[in-house]
């Protein structure tokens, strides 16, 4: 797999994925939107680990920065 997420993009993942599972996990949030939320952190936590987003890929997006020829 190619990396195409971005130091930005993964950051804020792992933020919003942070904040899903403390919302879960406190009961702020709970019942079906609560579990939907925890999955979705889960998925943000796993694509920023691994820098790679498979909804990017068919589309080409990628949120890395170019290097310059030198």
């Amino acid at each position: 797999m190619k990396r195409n997420m971005g130091n930005v993009d993964r950051t804020i993942r792992l933020v919003l994925a942070a904040v899903f599972a403390i919302l879960y996990f406190t009961n702020v949030i709970s019942g079906t939107l609560g579990l939907v939320l925890l999955v979705l952190a889960a998925v943000f936590a796993l694509t920023s680990v691994v820098s790679f987003c498979p909804l990017y890929a068919p589309f080409g997006i990628t949120t890395c920065a170019v290097k310059k020829p030198q």
